[in-house]
């Protein structure tokens, strides 16, 4: 061979190297089929429809048939039930670590017991936590420093990795004072510039992930797919990001078995989500041949002994829970007068001003209102326990707060005012009662039984309107100590339940639209609980009804 030809030989052996280096990297082939489960806004529904025990068995037994496995949640695992309120979720740990998770990320309502808490659960996890878009600038414990923002899973040299993705709207949709100091935010989510700086963030994972060997890569993410969430949902990040695989999606509590979106470079990205409460599992498939498909799984023939075991033991130590003691009460906090009629739906009850003076102060907002049917106890003079509070408010009803104007609050109170009358019993029976009768904390204002209902209502019952003369007068607020008359132009803050606020309860429709403060926060019984043990809790106010609501 004559050096001319050895040249040119050596040059293509040099081109070819080349090309080779500068391709895309082919995925390696694998010997059997990766099955990966995956849940999402569990919501301390463990027990229910398919449940943990049914699923547990399922994935036994795929791993009898197949080699490769794995389980992830999506978000909304801690909140949502007793046994995570009451627990402050470390029993939904316990059971979440039997399960064998793998990894999970973070949803909105792990935040609802504080961030403390939070990074309590999270050492107490024996599964990975991931998330890339959570960035904390303050000058206490960092809860988030040691978090990774993708966790890579190896199957017999085959590697997938796992980027976490955690809603912007946390910060509304938790208790936005849990991420602030001095009154400033000290953590970002990723909030902001239209949607561009989290799919920044999920992108710089997903490449540190592939420049790390990932063959391929599954965001596990809790942003949902709905409209309303744009443009921080999960169709939105597909459209701009790349090189991610699949989106295993929560938060809308939306069912989808796999669809396929775009991504930035015109390739399908699959789409994937469960639901909520257990309603499904999802199971993610890759194929020897490298494609990506999907199922849910609804209902499965038997259960995991041992996992039914743990959520049997799970829930009697829930009640051991209920009735520890909470604290001591020394006198009644009433929904009844004295005739045992029921009062909290017609009048100031001291029940009524503790619930919504404990709104008032986890929301840190310039009032508080209640709908008396939602305050369902009285608390007896005592021992108080866990149970006695959840009497209070069993509805698992979630805290709310928006911004309005004091004209909105005119008309909300006028509308729940409507039924009120001059006597609260007739003939024995209990009268002018409504579920939507508001109990407040500050504010007071007088209701005229002698005028009557201002109130027009729609053909679905809701307020839509008020002729004539109003029955609710005398409105004021608390400010700096004093109650000062209401201003119809000014803007408040206004905190509740999310029944009461966003979802129209009882036909209140009134603050629905209004701007949130906090869209979805902590359960109503764990702001029961946070106040009730507040140290700065003055019960004493609550020995009488103080006026806040006058009748005539």
């Amino acid at each position: 061979m004559n050096r001319l030809m050895k040249l040119m030989m050596v040059l293509i052996l040099m081109f070819t190297m080349a090309c080779a280096q500068n391709a895309e990297p082919q995925k390696k082939e694998l010997d059997d089929d990766i099955y990966i489960f995956y849940t999402s806004d569990v919501h301390c529904g463990v027990d229910e429809n398919l449940s943990y025990a049914k699923l547990k068995a399922l994935i036994n037994d795929t791993k009898e048939e197949h080699k490769y496995t794995a389980l992830v949640d999506l978000g909304d695992y801690l909140q949502g039930g007793t046994l995570g309120s009451l627990s402050r979720g470390s029993i939904i740990i316990d059971l979440m670590n039997a399960m064998g998770y793998d990894a999970a990320t973070l949803g909105n309502h792990e935040f609802d017991y504080g961030t403390e808490r939070l990074g309590e659960m999270m050492k107490a996890a024996d599964f990975d936590i991931t998330v890339c878009n959570i960035e904390y600038t303050g000058t206490k414990e960092n809860i988030f420093k040691d978090t990774p923002s993708y966790v890579m899973k190896d199957f017999n040299g085959v590697k997938v990795a796992f980027v976490g993705a955690s809603t912007p709207y946390t910060l509304i949709q938790s208790t936005p004072a849990y991420f602030m100091e001095d009154n400033q935010f000290v953590y970002d989510f990723s909030f902001g510039d239209d949607g561009k700086k989290l799919a920044e963030k999920v992108q710089s994972a997903a490449d540190e992930a592939r420049k790390n060997g990932a063959d391929y890569v599954i965001v596990i993410a809790h942003l949902g797919s709905i409209e309303s969430l744009s443009p921080y949902d999960s169709i939105s990040l597909i459209h701009n990001t790349r090189g991610i695989d699949a989106v295993l999606d929560g938060h809308s509590h939306s069912v989808i078995i796999g669809d396929r979106y775009p991504n930035a470079d015109g390739e399908d990205v699959l789409l994937s989500s469960v639901g909520t409460k257990m309603q499904n599992a999802g199971e993610l498939i890759i194929g020897k041949d490298g494609t990506l498909d999907s199922l849910l799984i609804s209902e499965y023939n038997r259960e995991d002994e041992e996992m039914r075991k743990a959520i049997d033991q799970a829930n009697a130590d829930l009640e051991a829970i209920l009735s520890e003691k909470v604290g001591e009460l020394e006198f009644d906090l009433t929904i009844a007068g004295e005739n045992g009629l029921r009062l909290a739906r017609s009048r100031e009850t001291t029940a009524g001003n503790f619930v919504a003076d404990a709104f008032r102060k986890a929301a840190d907002t310039d009032i508080a209102v209640m709908n008396g049917g939602a305050v369902r106890s009285a608390i007896h003079a005592g021992d108080v326990t866990f149970q006695d509070l959840l009497n209070v408010m069993p509805f698992s009803n979630s805290l709310a707060a928006c911004r309005c104007t004091g004209q909105q609050i005119l008309d909300m109170l006028e509308y729940c005012s409507k039924e009120v009358l001059g006597i609260t019993e007739f003939d024995g029976k209990a009268v002018g009662e409504f579920g939507g009768f508001l109990q407040v904390s500050g504010l007071k204002y007088t209701i005229d039984t002698s005028i009557e209902p201002s109130v027009v209502q729609d053909d679905n019952g809701t307020f839509a309107g008020s002729e004539g003369d109003r029955r609710v007068k005398d409105v004021y607020v608390l400010e700096n100590g004093e109650y000062v008359p209401i201003d119809p132009e000014k803007t408040y803050t206004v905190s509740s339940t999310d029944y009461a606020i966003f979802n129209g309860g009882d036909g209140n429709c009134v603050l629905k639209d209004c701007e949130p403060v906090i869209k979805d926060g902590m359960p109503d019984i764990s702001v029961l609980i946070q106040y009730f043990n507040d140290p700065d809790t003055d019960f004493s106010i609550y020995k009488e009804t103080e006026g806040r609501i006058t009748v005539k």
